[in-house]
């Protein structure tokens, strides 16, 4: 099932490649998220679909060993709610999601695994799939596959973040400042950035330790979490720091953040906030302001 094109002009992509935006000195909310139904696993990332006005959240988990009785089918699911934080519907595509966007140049909600890279050894429902919507964007229990592991994405939970533009991810290493460049047709990285983590006052154990966000804003493309100092720490491509948006300081982040739960969608910067609300709520931060 393809979103029709009228969803998203792809105009919109390339005007956000090419402006500049102001760093926020203070994140500002754009949305918040509570969660009415427990994650299934952990809660991992989330998408957004302007055409259909919807978000997605993914929860991430491995799936049981096989059996006789039961495949290797991971009992993460995918829910979607609206842009007014309704509650919509979930699906178990039966995939371990690690990251989650809407693809501008297929039109599809695409999901990558846990272990895209086969770093841990090769296991079923691992790589790239689209997973199947409604017309009006309610998720279904169906997916396509798209690609099978791929080793050039590295480290086995990286989630990587996708530039629809290039047709590229960006795949944050464990423990460290490295991001791996990914070309999906390719079998080894195309290229590496080295975070400037230092300049920006942090070290890699205070930061998100697989996920860099793609933001498409020249100048500013790369952005991830000071989990200790309650930050969203801003790089250029090349991976010099450009700057910092401050979060509330009354968020109370876990360990958790460290490894799940963050996103990046509709031009905001996704953080769990797992005290607040029965199950935890999703904060949408802008971060740059264009």
């Amino acid at each position: 099932m393809r979103v029709l094109t009228l969803f998203i002009p792809i105009a919109l992509m390339t005007l956000a490649t090419t402006t500049k935006a102001e760093i926020l000195p203070e994140a500002e909310i754009g949305i918040k998220i509570p969660l009415v139904k427990q994650p299934t696993t952990r809660p991992m990332t989330v998408a957004h679909i302007p055409g259909l006005k919807r978000y997605y959240i993914a929860d991430g988990g491995l799936a049981p060993m096989g059996s006789e009785t039961e495949a290797p089918y991971s009992k993460s699911m995918i829910h979607a709610y609206n842009e007014n934080s309704q509650y919509i519907n979930s699906s178990r595509p039966g995939y371990d999601n690690r990251s989650l966007y809407y693809n501008t140049n297929t039109y599809q909600l695409e999901t990558v695994t846990y272990n895209i890279s086969s770093d841990l050894g090769f296991a079923p429902n691992s790589g790239i799939f689209s997973i199947h919507l409604t017309e009006t964007g309610e998720l279904k229990d169906s997916s396509d596959e798209i690609s099978q592991f791929n080793p050039a994405f590295g480290d086995s939970a990286t989630t990587p973040s996708y530039d629809a533009e290039n047709n590229r991810y960006f795949a944050k290493q464990a423990r460290s400042n490295k991001v791996l460049i990914v070309d999906p047709k390719n079998r080894e990285k195309v290229g590496e950035i080295s975070l400037e983590i230092e300049k920006a006052g942090a070290l890699h154990d205070d930061i998100s330790d697989s996920f860099v966000a793609f933001t498409a804003i020249r100048g500013e493309e790369l952005a991830l979490l000071d989990v200790d100092h309650k930050a969203v720490l801003v790089f250029d491509i090349n991976g010099k720091y450009v700057g910092r948006s401050e979060l509330p300081k009354s968020m109370k982040l876990r360990a958790n953040n460290h490894y799940s739960g963050l996103g990046y969608a509709n031009q905001m910067f996704f953080v769990y906030h797992e005290p607040e609300g029965e199950f935890g709520t999703y904060y949408g931060f802008k971060i740059q302001k264009e």
